[in-house]
């Protein structure tokens, strides 16, 4: 998703290698855009997960304490993000070298798959501490996120409290990172030759918000899945359902109207975030780069 008559510096060449000054880029530019994107698009997030919960939107808390659950989310997004980017430049360099292509679609998606399920390590607690906070307003005493996340410990265990919903988010960020990070190396590759203009952060700004938004789209249901199971209480018949019966269980009673539940609140703040996440990255990697060359 950026020229290749005119990289940016979000980008190194096929053969060099992974250096440690190329992991500190991914890491602190990865860093600094998840931080910006979760605090500015929060109230949207809040939104989107209580028009998903199973109480319904008014029960979940309305339009009421809007900012819910952003400490949990502004405190995991640095590392979340962070750890993502520093695993896909470096698997994208890794596997670019090793395949012996450039720009192909399919290290893209090989790169940002497995990015994805070691961010998750991180993500899926922060998200469960998020979405409880968000979503449990007005109908059980608040809780902060880390009462949150030792109830969860100490009532269901590692990996059905904690890591409750890894498999769902896991069905849920690797579809879309298959077709988000594809179509942004695609747009950003496309735009010089397309414009004339030489890519900018605010084009490769641009790119991310097209491709967040695509993406988000198509895989809504999956996030719906997602929230109800991270929702859900410790003896709630979700929690013995499978995806593919959860997804059954909303069509029938909702129909294609629950599926997409949050759609366009979903869909509004992944292409705003998109736009915010990868513009913030492409501008913190120039930044340090030019210091780099400075020094």
């Amino acid at each position: 998703m950026a020229a290749e008559l005119t990289p940016t510096s979000l980008h190194v060449e096929m053969h060099e290698p992974v250096t440690n000054f190329t992991f500190l880029h991914a890491l602190i530019a990865g860093g600094v855009a998840g931080v910006v994107v979760d605090i500015a698009l929060f109230p949207i997030d809040t939104v989107k997960t209580r028009l998903q919960s199973e109480l319904g939107f008014w029960r979940a808390g309305g339009f009421r304490g809007i900012y819910k659950g952003l400490a949990p989310a502004a405190a995991g997004s640095a590392p979340t993000a962070a750890l993502f980017f520093c695993a896909y430049e470096c698997g994208k360099q890794l596997l670019s070298s090793v395949s012996n292509t450039k720009d192909s679609p399919y290290v893209h998606m090989a790169a940002a798959s497995a990015a994805e399920v070691l961010a998750c390590l991180i993500r899926v607690p922060v998200e469960i501490a998020k979405q409880r906070s968000q979503a449990l307003l007005g109908h059980k005493q608040p809780q902060t996120a880390l009462q949150i996340l030792l109830r969860a410990y100490r009532t269901e265990g590692l990996r059905r409290g904690l890591y409750r919903g890894f498999g769902s988010t896991i069905m849920r960020e690797i579809p879309f990172s298959l077709i988000q990070f594809p179509l942004w190396e695609y747009f950003k590759l496309q735009w010089t030759p397309v414009t004339g203009y030489e890519s900018t952060p605010l084009s490769v700004a641009l790119c991310g918000a097209i491709a967040g938004g695509i993406s988000a789209g198509l895989t809504t249901p999956l996030d719906v899945v997602k929230t109800r199971i991270m929702l859900a209480e410790k003896d709630s018949l979700i929690r013995r359902r499978s995806a593919q019966s959860i997804l059954h269980g909303i069509y029938l009673e909702r129909g294609f109207r629950g599926l997409f539940a949050g759609f366009v609140p979903r869909v509004l703040w992944i292409t705003l975030g998109g736009a915010f996440f990868f513009g913030f990255y492409d501008l913190t990697t120039r930044l340090l780069g030019a210091a780099n060359r400075d020094n």
